[in-house]
């Protein structure tokens, strides 16, 4: 196997809090003002980091956001020093100060698209930011995640950089969590398929309850950026009735790896017809598509937002095999825990299941998928990233300590407005920083 794949972990911030901000994420909104433990949030994820790369495989850590965002306070209006901007917040308006507090940048799989440079006419990896448009809360991110970005991938040799499309609903872009690449080998052409929920110019059906958060127009301005042939690309609409069953986003309900495509029965409109063209389009560049459907009878669209079984991680070995990332609820169900056990028999190429632990994530909306921004690279590219983010013992442990002296062990949403909480996330993300080797990439260090 040629090139790699460096799963890029967010780590959770210091203000991990359960708001409920997330309308149409029913894990959520069912988890609404529920005690939140950032350091075990952030331990978990840590956890899940060194288990993959003590696999062999290239783990990378994606740094948190700057928290509560003081920046945007002021510009809705509040004023005074730091601390008085946010008590000021917390006795008018909680609700937007939580909203201003969330740690939801931990799902990497929203920050960004990326197309590797095997797919791309200049021969660069692109990186288009998301506008993250349809929630407030997770709109002010995409300024930090390219300066994040920009330190990580910071070579323009190899690397290329895009802003965040503009933020209307017309572009609504949530990034690779709906985004597939499939082919073989991670430094070979490959074809690119983007899953949006609606088009909006020219008409087409769109979901009735929860919003489309990804559009056609989106994805294919972003195809245009990276520059993308169009005979390796395919838009597929994600189906509208499962959106209105809580599949927010094409990584509750499908996931990609190499040349196969997991993905439930009922995931996208018009299958029959868009999974025909990723095999065609993957013919023509000598791959076999593997499509492993799961039926609805063995694992209902319930079942599978409840334990998030689409929302793993799937990985290939160093043997050649291939693991999928489950987490723990995808245990505690029966039917998905019988699902997964017959599928491993199959013959499919997916020989093996590992399951994590993430309840801190799962219950505010994110599984294993959500947490990781994926970034296929060739050697020369490996070598040109920031060699401070890749997880390994020393980092491991250096992380540990930092979450164990910065972090609180709970947090409520009448916590936000306490005046050491704000110290204490500045001084451990200036911190981290240092240990990332990132520079100066959040407001407050300007």
């Amino acid at each position: 196997m040629s090139g790699y794949e460096i799963n890029f972990d967010g780590l959770v911030g210091p203000t991990h809090h359960y708001a409920g901000l997330s309308f149409g994420n029913e894990a959520s909104t069912k988890n609404r003002n529920n005690l939140s433990n950032p350091k075990l949030a952030a331990k978990q994820g840590l956890l899940k980091m060194k288990a993959l790369a003590d696999m062999g495989l290239k783990q990378g850590v994606f740094a948190p956001q700057e928290r509560p965002h003081v920046p945007t306070l002021r510009k809705l209006g509040f004023c005074g020093d730091d601390h008085s901007v946010i008590e000021q917040a917390m006795r008018t308006s909680p609700a937007l100060l939580s909203a201003l507090s969330s740690a939801s940048c931990m799902w990497t799989a929203n920050a960004a698209t990326v197309s590797p440079s095997a797919d791309s006419a200049d021969g660069r990896v692109h990186f288009t930011a998301a506008n993250l448009n349809n929630k407030f809360h997770r709109s002010i991110e995409h300024e930090t995640t390219s300066r994040v970005m920009a330190a990580m991938f910071n070579d323009e040799r190899h690397f290329a950089h895009h802003e965040a499309l503009p933020p209307v609903a017309l572009f609504g872009d949530e990034g690779a969590a709906n985004h597939n690449r499939l082919g073989g080998a991670y430094d070979q052409a490959s074809v690119q398929v983007f899953v949006y929920g609606q088009q909006f110019l020219g008409g087409g059906i769109g979901p009735k309850h929860y919003p489309a958060r990804q559009s056609r127009e989106a994805s294919e301005a972003v195809a245009r950026l990276h520059q993308l042939k169009a005979e390796q690309t395919v838009f597929v609409q994600q189906h509208p009735d499962v959106i209105d069953q809580g599949v927010f986003h094409n990584d509750v309900i499908a996931v990609s790896n190499q040349n196969v495509l997991f993905h439930h029965q009922h995931a996208f409109l018009n299958q029959t017809e868009a999974l025909a063209e990723i095999r065609e389009k993957m013919a023509r560049l000598g791959q076999e598509f593997v499509s492993i459907e799961v039926p609805d009878q063995r694992v209902s669209v319930k079942d599978a937002v409840n334990t998030y079984l689409f929302n793993s991680q799937l990985l290939t070995r160093a043997d050649g095999g291939m693991s999928i990332v489950v987490p723990e609820e995808s245990r505690q169900n029966q039917a998905v825990w019988s699902y997964l056990n017959d599928m491993i028999q199959m013959g499919t190429p997916i020989d093996d299941i590992k399951v994590f632990d993430l309840r801190e994530s799962m219950r505010n909306g994110g599984g294993p998928a959500c947490l990781r921004l994926r970034v296929a690279v060739n050697e020369a590219e490996l070598n040109a990233i920031n060699p401070n983010l890749f997880m390994n013992d020393a980092l491991f442990t250096r992380l540990n300590t930092w979450v164990d002296q910065y972090y609180r062990d709970q947090l409520a949403q009448q916590d936000l407005a306490d005046p050491q909480l704000l110290i204490e996330s500045r001084t451990a993300l200036d911190e981290l920083t240092q240990i990332l080797g990132l520079g100066s990439v959040y407001h407050f260090q300007r």
